[in-house]
């Protein structure tokens, strides 16, 4: 266990806001877990790819960063993959594709760690964690010991779980349970891959997603950001239908309740925001779905650019866009 106090949160949010974290502690074993007790609900942190600090955090951040992986015979066509939560995914996914290991190659480049992936329910291309995730080992601060929680009882969504709800607060997520196949089994049918091959090979599949993330998602490293920043709102049959007699190009995927994902980024590019900026923060010039801080950002720049994304959006098609990435205040609680 290590303990870090009042040090620059720059390392620890893709987004690099120049706040000041009080005390940043990381583990590397559920048994340090256990020797580790706050008087305050702790900020649950992985590698700082979805989390924007406001203010100067007073409350505590954790990180549990043991990454080893560990692979069970399932059947023969299946394996089972304990993986720790610090394991950083992309990793992850390029190891599993070395080993012709099929389920989570549509899920390459996404930024983070494994266990911030069942807290978002990471998904893209077709492919969410929620399709390969057996379980997710989850330590309760209270209970003091760790909970084995079935993908079934995990409340997967779109970009939800259980973890932002009922158990948000209660503790921090130790290691996830992958099931993935022997078996070829490419989802091939979203723009940028359904030009491949119905056998197309792992290797093949996972080139090009990463080709295409590339092409339009600036990496976090070289110019400041969270990825995506918008859900892709959801909304009724009738709600598009009406939409689409108003507004003939707008694109909707119908899911299976029915209900229709129209994409965010279009909805923000028609209302002018692709490449615009408010101070030193923008909407992307490739994509305007992720929100950049192009150096000397301000938490007030990011609200002002927010505010208006949600109210244009709003007014033009009476959608209300919910933000995917946590931005958080100096007690670690979401201020949207």
């Amino acid at each position: 266990m290590r303990t870090l106090t009042n040090i620059s949160a720059v390392p620890y949010s893709t987004f690099r806001f120049n706040a000041q974290l009080a005390t940043v502690t990381e583990f590397g074993s559920v048994a340090e877990l256990e020797n580790f007790h706050s008087d305050t609900t702790p900020v649950v942190l992985g590698e700082g790819s979805n989390t924007i600090f406001m203010q100067d955090l007073i409350a505590p951040v954790c990180r549990f960063v043991a990454d080893s992986k560990t692979v069970t015979q399932l059947d023969p066509q299946h394996v089972l993959v304990h993986v720790e939560a610090g394991h950083n995914w992309h990793q992850l996914v390029s190891w599993a594709v070395e080993q012709q290991l099929w389920g989570i190659e549509n899920l390459a480049l996404i930024p983070g760690s494994v266990g911030a992936a069942p807290v978002q329910n990471i998904g893209a291309y077709g492919v969410e964690l929620a399709d390969s995730c057996l379980y997710v080992d989850f330590y309760h601060w209270q209970q003091r010991k760790v909970l084995r929680i079935a993908a079934g009882r995990c409340e997967f969504g779109y970009r939800d779980s259980v973890f932002k709800h009922t158990l948000a607060g209660k503790g921090i997520i130790v290691a996830v349970g992958l099931c993935l196949s022997k078996q070829p089994a490419p989802v091939l049918g979203y723009k940028g891959l359904d030009h491949l091959s119905a056998d197309a090979a792992i290797n093949t599949i996972f080139e090009q997603i990463i080709a295409v993330r590339s092409s339009k998602l600036p990496a976090p490293a070289v110019l400041a950001n969270c990825g995506s920043f918008f859900k892709n709102p959801v909304i009724a049959m009738q709600q598009y239908t009406a939409l689409k007699a108003k507004h003939a190009a707008i694109p909707g995927f119908i899911q299976t309740d029915n209900t229709v994902k129209v994409p965010a980024a279009w909805l923000i590019e028609q209302q002018g925001f692709k490449g615009k900026c408010y101070g030193d923060i923008g909407c992307y010039k490739l994509q305007p779905l992720v929100v950049v801080n192009h150096g000397a950002g301000t938490p007030a720049q990011l609200e002002q650019l927010v505010t208006a994304v949600q109210q244009q959006v709003q007014a033009a098609y009476g959608i209300q866009l919910e933000a995917e990435v946590r931005m958080l205040n100096a007690e670690g609680q979401p201020i949207r």
